[in-house]
């Protein structure tokens, strides 16, 4: 992509009304614009990063065995008055009536929804177990949405449901989507640490956030010191058999938030406990038959009995996502994408686009990086050398190729390694060597009931 015919609209200045950092970036960067509070536009850059985490979520829903559907936004109230929790839900969820006058919602959330689809169509304990997901626009009506997309009114958020025939099902349909949640998140590159949470609204007695740590988070969480030495993706997982010793083995390691910590009780001494800030970005329940009891979700026993079944749901903030990874990784030039999340991998920038030689080796290597299969932001704008280093470190991109007649005349051109900021020249055939090898964020192979797509 050439940046000359890109829309780009940069910001120079910090927006006053942005209070965090990755509020403040994804304006001047140009990722996003505000609708109306709380609601945004997502534009070319800040699309692609969302894209890119999209991918990564379905393809580990996939490999846990899920599958995908797609729900409506607007949910039918009558679902919600079976379960309870249409008058309960309270004012973040926003009513409306259609032509008929027929009362409607915007759905914050889909266990109504989904418990209606699984009613009418599993009858039989044989049916079971079933995992469905989806990837949808919710709306809750926050009284005061800030912090951008990390707690706005509109967000992107993929949410599943288990189905089975009795507790040990559901506790391995559980179990799935905990080792399915910390490779999600592996895999971006962030370290998310499973701590035990309060199951709120949603309701049941086991559940779990996924807490990502970083500096700028909302809140205080302490774990182990171990947890900061883990490597979720260096071990082999097998979905088809039994992950209670992979879930005891996670749990068992201290991971608690502000509200659950107890100092006292605290089994970690002083010196191996992290105190640090994090960012929620999973939420997975158990629920049992909170919701298949009163809406009749029921099926048919292996003795011929009628038995509701026993659900679970599981939650990422797919939108909210892209907020807490700028959190994690920023500096004061600004973001630092991880690559398997960067709208591109490599920034080209020409230095002097007036200058023939200069010209014609960005044109060719842009070719090059484009035949290899590398995206490429190739900034080819008579913009000023400071304008355009700035612009490449303010967007993040992994790696930063830079063109300039110096370079040219030693055959050489500069590459910029953004997360470390080490520099060196190479030859065009050297920096196309390093591009192309194999990432270390690929996805490991995995063994279990289904593999989808690498």
């Amino acid at each position: 992509m050439r940046l000359s015919e890109y829309f780009l609209p940069l910001l120079r200045e910090n927006p006053s009304e942005a209070q965090i950092v990755s509020h403040r970036l994804m304006l001047r960067a140009g990722m996003i614009r505000q609708s109306s509070a709380g609601i945004y536009s997502w534009l070319p850059l800040g699309l692609r990063v969302l894209k890119k985490v999209e991918r990564i979520v379905r393809e580990e829903q996939d490999r846990a065995g899920a599958h995908e559907i797609l729900m409506p936004t607007i949910q039918p109230a009558e679902l919600w008055r079976e379960s309870g929790r249409y008058d309960d839900y309270g004012d973040e969820m926003l009513r409306i009536r259609d032509r008929h006058d027929r009362e409607m919602l915007y759905g914050p959330t889909n266990e109504e929804q989904i418990t209606d689809i699984v009613r009418a169509s599993i009858k039989s304990y044989r049916d079971l177990p079933k995992n469905l997901y989806h990837i949808q626009w919710k709306f809750r009506d926050e009284v005061r949405p800030r912090f951008g997309v990390m707690r706005g009114r509109e967000f992107l958020m993929k949410d599943n449901y288990s189905f089975d025939i009795d507790a040990a099902g559901a506790k391995h349909s559980y179990n799935k989507m905990f080792v399915a949640y910390l490779r999600t998140f592996a895999r971006m590159g962030l370290k998310a640490i499973p701590m035990r949470a309060d199951s709120g609204p949603i309701g049941g007695d086991l559940s779990h956030e996924f807490i990502v740590l970083a500096a700028t988070g909302e809140s205080a969480v302490y774990c182990d010191r171990r947890w900061l030495e883990t490597d979720i993706l260096a071990e082999e997982v097998n979905y088809g058999t039994d992950l209670e010793p992979f879930f005891v083995h996670w749990t068992s390691l201290y991971a608690a938030t502000d509200d659950m910590h107890k100092p006292a009780a605290c089994p970690i001494p002083p010196e191996e406990l992290v105190t640090a800030r994090g960012i929620e970005v999973g939420h997975i329940f158990y629920f049992g038959t909170k919701y298949s009891r009163p809406m009749g979700a029921v099926v048919t026993g292996p003795d011929g009995d009628p038995v509701a079944l026993e659900m679970g749901c599981y939650g990422i903030g797919v939108s909210r996502l892209v907020g807490a990874l700028i959190e994690a990784n920023h500096d004061d030039a600004g973001i630092i994408w991880p690559q398997s999340v960067a709208p591109f991998r490599v920034g080209l920038i020409n230095l002097r686009p007036a200058d023939t030689r200069c010209r014609e080796t960005a044109e060719d290597l842009y070719a090059k990086l484009l035949g290899a299969g590398i995206e490429v932001l190739y900034d080819d704008r008579d913009e000023s050398p400071g304008a355009k280093f700035a612009t490449m470190d303010l967007i993040g991109l992994p790696d930063q190729l830079v063109i300039g007649p110096r370079g040219i005349a030693a055959g050489t051109i500069e590459m910029k390694h953004r997360r470390s900021g080490e520099r060196l020249d190479v030859s065009l055939e050297a920096a196309l060597d390093r591009l192309t090898v194999r990432p270390h964020t690929d996805p490991l192979p995995v063994r279990g009931e289904r593999v989808g797509p690498t």
